[in-house]
């Protein structure tokens, strides 16, 4: 088993790269922009991440943020948007017929948050229908075409990978988030349930529906927590000393060996840095977390999805199954699935104060080949529903060269926690780069 690099701070195109040379005034943000179009030119045809592109956009907004007097923190950092994602000047279509060519008007919350702070929102990115099915679509994985990039938030985190994006906006109700990050080689970060405003984004699930965020760097993360005004929280230095749990979850049966592998050498790596890490073994009733968040995301997608079953003929079957109830779930079901994920969350906690973080799978294994399914979400759908943050670091890679990311997660609220953690494991993990396509 072989390592990945993690991304140089120093690329010239991440996000803390690009803020730093625009406040020195090292580069323009019209140059930003030059950059940008032609790694789009270079990449796109071959990853196809872009479901709406227009160059003169781009230029337009660099040419007005480089005349403005004022720049935030993220002047001239390129930002590709996840098509369930609303954009004021761009179509918000969801990768499906009924929305074809729509546009709202009005920025969602997050997207108003970035262009605040002097982001350019270059363009949407490929989704699976209404983000809400693992039918894959038209990205291509950048490392190997030949491989799903994940899904649902495929585009923006192939945009990221092969670097016409800074940074990418995605989306979690499962592991639409961490799964591609693990898949592209990239960081990504599922934050805590609710830190970061929902408005604007289309609703599947209101109990798991979570903005997530992609970059290069864990510093460009960090950035980001910054500007979305995330919670204080310790943020360890060094790994020596922390006490960090190994959990396989209840859906461990579901990973390949290669990913059993990487998190066996990846806690090896922490240990021999000092960390402390310790097997965690679940409460019981965490057995039945999976099965909970299924439940759940049928239930509340029956509401989500009733007025497009009702006003859009041809509709997939994935869609009138769900508003008709085809699994058959009682309110009793319902009942009990949403008091388990309660329980499970309080029992969390109690897990979590013996910690300073939990290190687990990204991902069932490498990326599988083709386009047709985006992979299995077992390995994130727990920390979904238990609304804690993850930030999968890469690092680690299987037999076949693609990525194996490893998750930290903490308890609710403490963001940069995760991340100042998986960044310090990340630093360990890094070592022999891959190469793109």
């Amino acid at each position: 088993m072989s390592v990945t690099h993690e991304p140089d701070t120093t690329d010239p195109m991440t996000a803390r790269a690009i803020a730093d040379d625009l406040a020195s005034g090292r580069r323009s943000a019209a140059e930003i922009a030059e950059t940008t179009l032609q790694r789009v030119a270079h990449w796109e045809p071959k990853v196809a991440a872009f479901s709406y592109f227009d160059p003169d956009l781009l230029k337009t907004q660099a040419e007005a943020l480089d005349a403005a007097p004022l720049r935030g923190p993220l002047a001239g950092v390129t930002v590709a948007v996840k098509d369930v994602i609303a954009t004021r000047d761009m179509p918000t279509e969801h990768n499906t017929a009924r929305y074809q060519g729509s546009r709202p008007g009005v920025d969602a919350a997050c997207v108003d948050t970035l262009r605040a702070a002097g982001a350019l929102i270059m363009g949407k990115t490929v989704t699976t229908e209404f983000a809400s099915t693992n039918r894959g679509g038209k990205t291509r994985n950048p490392i190997d075409p030949t491989r799903t990039p994940g899904g649902s938030s495929s585009g923006s985190a192939a945009a990221v990978a092969c670097g016409m994006a800074a940074i990418g906006l995605g989306t979690q109700t499962g592991g639409s988030t961490i799964r591609p990050a693990s898949f592209n080689g990239i960081w990504g970060m599922k934050p805590t349930w609710g830190v970061i405003s929902r408005e604007g984004l289309k609703q599947y699930s209101m109990t798991c529906d979570t903005l997530g965020l992609y970059a290069r760097s864990a510093d460009d993360l960090e950035l980001l927590c910054d500007v979305f005004d995330l919670d204080p929280a310790p943020q360890p230095t060094t790994l020596e000393g922390l006490r960090i749990g190994l959990c396989r979850t209840p859906m461990w049966d579901r990973t390949e060996p290669p990913m059993r592998r990487a998190l066996e050498e990846a806690a090896d790596a922490l240990r021999l840095a000092g960390a402390e890490v310790i097997e965690v073994e679940l409460p019981p009733l965490f057995a039945g977390i999976a099965e909970a968040h299924s439940v759940i995301l049928a239930r509340e997608g029956r509401a989500s999805f009733l007025n497009e079953v009702r006003n859009t003929p041809g509709i997939h079957d994935e869609y009138t199954g769900i508003v008709g109830n085809a699994r058959g779930i009682t309110p009793e079901d319902a009942r009990h699935a949403y008091t388990l994920a309660d329980r499970c969350r309080a029992a969390f906690d109690e897990v979590m104060s013996g910690f300073d973080a939990i290190m687990t799978p990204s991902a069932c294994g490498e990326a599988p080949v083709g386009l047709e399914r985006t992979g299995d979400a077992a390995m994130n759908s727990m920390w979904t529903l238990l609304q804690v943050p993850v930030v999968s670091a890469p690092g680690l890679t299987g037999p076949n060269g693609m990525p194996l990311g490893i998750s930290f997660v903490a308890r609710r609220y403490a963001d940069r926690t995760a991340l100042a953690v998986a960044k310090l494991a990340g630093a360990v993990l890094a070592r022999d780069g891959v190469e793109l396509a």
